[in-house]
């Protein structure tokens, strides 16, 4: 079984903080921005409403949905990794967007009771979480009466499929020797392994329902090597 220790986990974004952003434009060739986009817009974000980009990273998300929301809204940004919050901080000092708030909390720390939220971003973080169920049920519990939640993340494709061997010779081959230039081979070879333990998508879908979600999506994107999970409460 993969290491999905809390302590663990934000160590190797601590690590990989120093080229986080550049790394993600080179392997996605720029196209990331494009899935966040389309997972934001799937939720339809509007002004006045309250949001929260969970494992927010360097804050792509999160700046995304303060362009949505505000000026009446609020966004809270929120990650486990000091350094990548650090990054965050200063491009949203760089871009005058007082009205985010940044929290560093693993996401299981926060309190349902104090704060729900019209809704809840993760890219690439619901892989990451000890328990995928724990991190779908911790969402469900910090959304209001019909609150909207996205998740995107590697597609766990089916073995064998054209997807599934293109995204094992693509990490196998590029993101891991790349990634070695920088002595980050251990993180990136992380990718590849997380992805054999998330669940797939109809595993996901099933996952929502039973947690209480009453709409449940999922869809793919880029030729399946993303996947897309869309929930209402």
């Amino acid at each position: 079984m993969i290491n999905k220790n809390p302590k663990y986990i934000k160590n190797i974004f601590n690590n990989v903080s120093f080229k986080y952003d550049f790394l993600n434009n080179l392997f996605s060739l720029g196209l990331h921005i494009f899935w966040k986009r389309e997972l934001v817009s799937s939720l339809k974000p509007k002004n006045g409403e309250e949001w929260a980009d969970l494992c927010c990273g360097t804050g792509d998300i999160t700046f995304l949905l303060n362009k949505l929301v505000t000026p009446n809204g609020k966004v809270y940004g929120v990650d486990i990794s000091e350094q990548l919050l650090q990054i965050a901080q200063r491009k949203s000092n760089k871009l005058d967007n007082g009205d985010i708030y940044w929290q560093k909390k693993d996401i299981f720390e926060l309190d349902a009771n104090l704060r729900k939220f019209d809704g809840i971003c993760m890219s690439y973080g619901l892989r990451n979480l000890k328990n995928v169920e724990d991190g779908i049920l911790k969402v469900f519990l910090l959304l209001k009466d019909h609150g909207r939640a996205g998740f995107l993340d590697f597609n766990h494709a089916k073995i064998n499929s054209f997807s599934s061997i293109f995204q094992k010779l693509y990490l196998r081959f590029i993101v891991v020797p790349i990634s070695s230039l920088f002595n980050l081979r251990d993180e990136y070879s992380y990718i590849q392994k997380s992805i054999k333990d998330f669940p797939k998508g109809e595993k996901l879908i099933q996952i929502g329902k039973t947690i209480g979600f009453k709409k449940v999506k999922y869809k793919t994107i880029f030729l399946g090597q993303m996947g897309l999970l869309i929930l209402e409460k």
